[in-house]
């Protein structure tokens, strides 16, 4: 390699220095990325029958390595942030992506829960504390002011294939080699690690050095105080709320996938569904649902009304006789429950630019949206999963998902109440909230805007 070439390498650039080419290469690569490895920690939520015969674990025990996972996450989202102001992103992307298969592969080696209980952790450290602060950053970085919004976009349709690829991927290998739980689990594993690596080394190969990514602003204290002021937000509180249990009944349709294998599907069929149900209408529930959000120029009207139809279908899962003949019309309902729960959590964040939370303060919004937003993740697929545990040792698992859908009915119910709450907030204190915008738009750190908000 010439020494104009190794130098070219090492210049940084900025959106407008790359080339087209280049820049729809490092768009690809985050936005598949973000889906991809995200893959092994959450297999739960497509392919959770696999895991649980592999990995010869009970319904609390999932929920417990999900938890792990979530406790490591919460524990680290508010920090992610500052180490992707101080680290090179293609050295950042390329770390998060090298340890995340390193743990993938431990985890295809279908070890003891002890390990796997470390395995989720280590994972909630490589792609959160890691790699959280990756995805939006570089898409940032890569785009211009005016096209940022487009390159978003395009960014979730591509996150959405690469999760469709994976589930295909996962479908065809569970089904192929079905005589054998655990070879397939732990191939279909092992694939996964291997697409996670790949990332990893292109991370290397493309992504540049970009002019003024590293700015090393801020500190601990700082995040701590601002996510303060961001607590102290009522629309943040309220749209934080509303994520929490949006979030909540998004994972958990889940559970349609092994109600259908207690009545008797196929797990071919099974895995098909969950995986249109979890990638497949991404690619259209998002745009669909951010359309009607900007047409409706309200995020929490859109929101309460499809949690409220999202609750009304799972009380009509629970209501349907527990035996074969339900199956079909189960499946319809996971796909439009996937349909509705997907769109509706895409545009939660909307929420904070309805209820005016200026650009100086949305860093500190974002963060705490992230930490109690995904907070369901610690406990619910436990407390699901030992509802499940209790009636299977009591002889019919089946009986026991009618009183998980109702559940998550009522979950749903609440979180368009939340929704509901916002607009209404919103509508009654719009002068205060456009005069804390106004104040916040040259306040660097967001506390006018937060005080003149609450």
């Amino acid at each position: 390699m010439s020494r104009r070439t190794i130098g070219s390498a090492d210049r940084e650039v900025g959106a407008a220095g790359l080339s087209p080419a280049r820049r729809w290469i490092v768009l690809i690569l985050v936005s598949m990325g973000s889906s991809t490895i995200y893959a092994p920690a959450y297999l739960k939520n497509t392919f959770y029958d696999a895991q649980l015969e592999s990995l010869h674990l009970t319904n609390t025990q999932v929920g417990q390595l999900m938890s792990a996972y979530a406790w490591t996450a919460v524990a680290v989202y508010l920090f992610s942030g500052l180490i992707a102001d101080r680290v090179r992103m293609r050295t950042l992307s390329a770390t998060g992506f090298f340890t995340t298969a390193v743990l993938t592969f431990w985890y295809a080696m279908l070890p003891s829960f002890g390990v796997l209980i470390g395995i989720f952790i280590g994972m909630g450290l490589s792609t959160i504390l890691l790699w959280w602060g990756v995805r939006y950053k570089l898409v940032r970085l890569v785009s211009t002011e005016e096209d940022y919004s487009r390159s978003i976009g395009i960014s979730y349709g591509f996150y959405g294939a690469a999760g469709l690829l994976i589930g295909v991927i996962g479908t065809w290998v569970l089904g192929a080699f079905a005589d054998d739980a655990q070879g397939a689990f732990r191939t279909f594993l092992l694939v996964i690690g291997a697409m996670i690596a790949l990332l990893g080394v292109l991370s290397l190969v493309f992504i540049p050095r970009f002019e003024g990514e590293i700015s090393g602003e801020g500190s601990v204290r700082a995040v701590l105080v601002d996510a303060w002021r961001a607590l102290a937000n009522p629309v943040v509180l309220l749209t934080s709320a509303c994520l929490f249990f949006v979030y909540f009944f998004y994972t958990c349709t889940s559970y349609t996938a092994p109600y259908m294998t207690a009545l008797g599907a196929d797990a071919t069929v099974t895995n098909a569904v969950s995986v249109v149900r979890t990638y497949g209408i991404t690619l259209l529930a998002g745009p669909l649902f951010g359309m009607l959000a900007h047409k409706a120029k309200k995020s929490s009207l859109v929101i309460w009304i499809g949690s409220a139809l999202a609750a009304v279908a799972f009380g009509v899962v629970a209501a349907l006789p527990g035996e074969e003949g339900s199956i079909v019309a189960i499946a319809v309902l996971a796909v439009a429950l996937g349909f509705i729960a997907n769109g509706v959590f895409g545009i939660c964040s909307g929420m904070l630019t309805e209820g005016k939370v200026p650009l100086a303060a949305f860093g500190a919004a974002t963060g705490v949206l992230s930490v109690i937003g995904f907070l369901p993740d610690t406990f619910s697929a436990i407390w699901l999963g030992s509802i499940l545990d209790d009636a299977e040792a009591a002889g019919d698992v089946t009986t026991a998902y009618p009183t998980v859908f109702l559940i998550l009915a009522g979950i749903a119910v609440v979180a368009a109440l939340a929704a509901l709450a916002l607009q209404l907030y919103v509508r009654s204190h719009r002068g205060r909230l456009e005069a804390a915008y106004a104040a916040g738009a040259g306040d660097t750190t967001g506390a006018a805007a937060v005080g003149a908000a609450a």
